[in-house]
């Protein structure tokens, strides 16, 4: 099997300044293959853009599904996060937790939009994240849903602060929401502490489908891990962009 057909891919780096995070962002944008800047795309925005690119091998898996199984071409937006700085931005409760959710709705997407060929319609816009990245993504879907309504979460860290954010909401019918928890994500050491992530993820999902969600939800046998998530990421690309 020639491998160089997946392997080869358009990456472009770019530079956002941010007013409200007081610095400028480094971010990734994967160009599909067959990329036409006269037509327009749908987008994947991807928290620890650097993780999702080099150990989700999510440019991979896109470009192979393009290739292969006819999924639409689609754009994938990698936002670096200064891992010091992680806890802050996409815990509920860190300290740069609303000023990063603003900067995402805010100057990102305008960012990106202003220079790429991207679709307009929140449906197209997809936005992910792993452990706290898919906390933060479904705290922005909820608090900008003009924005967003489809959320790709690998095990994320939703604790008591998300159900109770999700609970101020009584209809969530308009969110599509892919959850993968590993069976083996009992005992999850954090710098935090070691949590129960299949139990939060359980609990949330109870929650979620109480208020209607349009919800995808897959236990599988996995760690904490990229090495778990990566092997499953063709099945959320196909849920998204299918």
């Amino acid at each position: 099997m020639d491998d160089t057909r997946y392997t080869k891919r358009t990456i472009m780096k770019e530079e956002v300044a941010s007013v409200l995070l007081s610095e400028t962002r480094n971010v990734k944008i994967y160009l599909p293959p067959g990329y036409n800047e006269l037509l327009t795309y749908p987008v994947l925005y991807c928290q620890d853009g650097e993780d999702f690119f080099n150990f989700g091998r999510t440019a991979t898996h896109m470009t192979k599904l393009i290739l292969d199984e006819g999924l639409e071409p689609a754009f994938i937006v990698g936002v670096d996060v200064d891992k010091k700085l992680r806890n802050e931005e996409y815990s509920p409760d860190g300290s740069r937790f609303g000023a990063y959710c603003r900067f995402f709705a805010e100057e990102l997407i305008p960012y990106v939009e202003a220079r790429y060929p991207a679709k307009r319609e929140r449906s197209a816009r997809v936005i992910a994240g792993d452990s706290l990245g898919g906390t933060v993504s479904l705290h922005i879907a909820l608090e900008y849903p003009q924005l967003f309504n489809r959320v790709l979460s690998l095990s994320g860290a939703f604790f008591a602060s998300t159900r109770d954010r999700i609970a101020a909401e009584s209809d969530l019918s308009w969110l599509q929401l892919y959850m993968l928890i590993g069976l083996q994500e009992t005992a999850v050491e954090t710098s935090r502490g070691t949590f129960d992530f299949l139990e939060e993820n359980r609990r949330t999902r109870e929650l979620l489908e109480a208020r209607e969600t349009d919800l995808f939800y897959e236990e599988k046998d996995g760690k904490h891990t990229w090495g778990f998530w990566q092997k499953e990421l063709p099945t959320s690309l196909k849920i998204f962009f299918g």
